[in-house]
C-alpha cells in the first residue's frame, strides 16, 4: 500500500507537507526565533500599526507588536492537536454507533439512525457554533464540539457497510457455528471497515482543521493568547489593508495543511478501494 501510495506525486507532495506541519507544531519551542506571547515595544510602528516582514521579524508582527512566525509555528499546534483529537472522537462515536445500528438492526438501528438523521438535519457550523457558545471556549472543548458535530457523516458510512456485511454469506457461517456478537463484530466486521476509517480519518482532519479556524474566526474558538491560525485571522481584521500579511500567512497555512491531508485522503481512498482506482 506504502509503495501505491508514494508513486502518487500529489500524495507524496501532501504527506512532505504533513511532516513538515508536525516537525513545524513539534519542534515550535526551537524553530521559533521569540516567544509567541512576548510583545515587543519596538514590534509597532511610531503609529501603533504591526510591521511589515522584516530582518528581525521575518513574517512581520501582529497588532500586538508580537512576532508572526513565532505564533504561527505554534498555532500549528492547535489546528493539529484539535485535528487529530476531534476527528479521533468522531471516528469513534461514529464507528460505534454506525457498527451496533448496523448489525442489531430492528429497534436499536432505528433509533440510533434516526437520531443521526436528525443531527445531520442541523448546519454543521451553525449546531458548532451554538455548542461552542454553551461551553466555555478552550482546547479541549473546541475539540469536543467539532466531534459532536463532526461523527453523524461517519456514522452514516458505517452503518450502511455494515448492513451489507451483516447479510453476507460468511456472516451466517460465523453464526451457525455458535459465534457471538463480540467475535463477529471485531474478528469478521471491523476488519472489513478499517480502509473506510483509515480513509475517513485522514480527509476528517482536513475538515477539522477548517471548521476550527472557522470557529476561532468568528470568535468562539480557541480563547486568546493560545496562538491559532483562524484566532490570527479574526484579531487582525481591522488591520487586512494595512498588513495584509497578518492575514494572508495564516489563511495560507490553513490552506495547505487542509490541502495536504485531501490531498493523501484522496490517494488513500483510491489505494484502498478498487474501484476507484484509475478515476481522474
Amino acid at each position: 500500500m506504502l509503495r501505491q501510495l508514494f508513486r502518487k506525486r500529489l500524495a507524496l507532495f501532501g504527506l512532505i507537507m504533513i511532516i513538515g506541519f508536525l516537525v513545524a507544531a513539534l519542534f515550535a519551542p526551537l524553530l521559533s526565533p521569540h516567544s509567541p506571547y512576548k510583545q515587543f515595544f519596538d514590534g509597532l510602528t511610531i503609529q501603533g500599526a504591526p510591521l511589515s516582514p522584516n530582518e528581525r521579524f521575518l513574517l512581520g508582527t501582529d497588532l500586538l507588536g508580537r512576532d508572526l512566525l513565532s505564533r504561527l509555528l505554534y498555532g500549528a499546534r492547535t489546528s493539529l492537536i484539535i485535528g487529530v483529537a476531534a476527528n479521533g472522537a468522531a471516528l469513534f462515536i461514529g464507528a460505534t454507533l454506525g457498527i451496533i445500528a448496523g448489525y442489531a438492526q430492528g429497534w436499536t438501528g432505528a433509533v440510533i439512525m434516526r437520531f443521526t438523521d436528525l443531527m445531520m438535519a442541523f448546519p454543521a457550523l451553525l449546531l458548532a457554533i451554538s455548542l461552542a457558545a454553551i461551553f466555555a471556549p478552550s482546547l479541549w472543548i473546541v475539540a469536543l464540539v467539532i466531534a459532536l458535530v463532526n461523527w453523524v457523516q461517519v456514522a452514516r458510512v458505517i452503518y450502511s457497510q455494515t448492513v451489507s456485511l451483516t447479510a453476507r454469506e460468511y456472516i451466517e457461517a460465523a453464526r451457525s457455528i455458535g459465534a457471538g456478537w463480540p467475535r463477529i463484530l471485531f474478528f469478521h466486521i471491523l476488519p472489513h471497515l478499517w480502509p473506510t476509517l483509515l480513509v475517513w480519518g485522514t480527509l476528517g482532519i482536513a475538515t477539522t482543521v477548517l471548521l476550527e479556524a472557522t470557529l476561532s474566526f468568528l470568535g468562539i474558538g480557541v480563547r486568546p493568547p493560545i496562538p491559532s491560525w483562524g484566532g490570527i485571522i479574526y484579531e487582525s481584521q481591522s488591520y487586512f489593508l494595512d498588513a495584509p500579511w497578518l492575514v494572508f500567512f495564516p489563511g495560507l497555512c490553513i490552506m495547505f495543511l487542509s490541502l495536504s491531508f485531501n490531498l493523501v485522503g484522496d490517494a488513500l481512498r483510491d489505494v484502498l478501494d478498487p474501484t476507484q482506482r484509475g478515476r481522474g
